[in-house]
């Protein structure tokens, strides 16, 4: 698996790069153009890097200066047809699957902390979903609440800017997760005391047993057991782009469906289903983020070494 690069140039920085770029075994594939930069003005120059090898590169072109005078994109190459591609694979350490483009994921990370039409939007149906569970005790609709909710992204915004020291940027985000929490608390406790008023739901419905849904207001030792697990498969899932491993992540952690129960305890200002939500929430969070930052420093810790050999 390769990732391709593609920079602007200024023609002073021209030669540095490209005697970087072509004594490196691990990169292929080297095209200059000649004055083809308009804006700004100077060369481009395209290189094909393996996958493992990619931030090592990336970060010895950032020391040359480039990113402050022209410019450096890459993207992940999905498939290859010819032979280079696998002598670049195998002069780098390491498997492509483990390889993590910090830089990616540091940009994502950054994207959590901008509010958003949509990241609210799937909340507030996240959280619609979980009350409805909870009043009619569906344990699928606990499912469908965990999917749809979009909280897991932010979590993980959170565990990378605090493995990066990005300390404004965790706190943001963090803002911006709580701030987005209470309105669709808010949306939920108005619509749910519209329902009271036509007789659609009663303070009974939300606190009677239920067998079904109870356990999203019980926290336990196994509550947080599992909030560890699932961050550090989600912080896993997205440091590694293995996105179809994100969805267990979301059925596995009842973040939305305790928001959802919380807003209905609120509702009908009941002391235990608030006590209990609020309770299983703050572990689900807690658990998630100090695994997330563990799994990061792991990975950061135990990635492959490279001493360039140079003809």
């Amino acid at each position: 698996m390769l990732v391709h690069l593609r920079m602007n140039v200024p023609p002073d920085l021209s030669a540095s790069i490209t005697d970087l770029l072509l004594p490196d075994e691990r990169v292929t594939n080297v095209v200059v153009l000649k004055g083809a930069s308009l804006q700004p003005a100077g060369d481009v120059i395209e290189a094909d890097v393996a996958r493992e090898a990619a931030n090592d590169v990336i970060d010895e072109i950032c020391a040359t200066g480039l990113p402050h005078v022209g410019g450096l994109i890459f993207d992940d190459i999905d498939g290859t047809r010819f032979d280079a591609a696998a002598e670049v694979e195998r002069a780098a350490p390491g498997d492509p699957d483990d390889a993590v483009l910090w830089d990616t994921v540091l940009a994502r990370a950054r994207t959590a902390e901008r509010p958003s039409v949509t990241y609210l939007s799937f909340l507030i149906l996240a959280t619609l979903l979980a009350a409805i569970a909870v009043i009619t005790d569906s344990a699928v609709l606990v499912v469908g609440a965990m999917v749809v909710g979009p909280e897991f992204a932010a979590i993980a915004g959170i565990c990378v800017a605090l493995v990066f020291r990005e300390w404004s940027v965790a706190a943001t985000i963090f803002r911006r997760l709580m701030v987005g929490f209470i309105i669709a608390i808010i949306v939920v406790v108005a619509l749910a005391y519209l329902a009271a008023i036509f007789g659609i739901l009663t303070a009974e419905e939300v606190s009677r047993p239920r067998p079904q849904t109870g356990f999203i207001w019980h926290p336990d030792r196994w509550s947080f057991i599992v909030a560890l697990l699932a961050g550090a498969a989600g912080v896993l899932a997205t440091t590694t782009a293995k996105s179809s491993a994100m969805v267990g992540v979301f059925i596995s952690v009842t973040t939305t469906p305790a928001l959802g129960n919380l807003a209905l305890g609120l509702a009908v200002l009941d002391v235990d289903e608030i006590r209990g939500s609020a309770s299983q929430l703050a572990v689900n969070i807690a658990g998630m983020v100090v695994a997330g930052v563990v799994t990061l420093l792991l990975q950061r810790a135990f990635r492959p070494q490279y001493r360039r050999r140079h003809p």
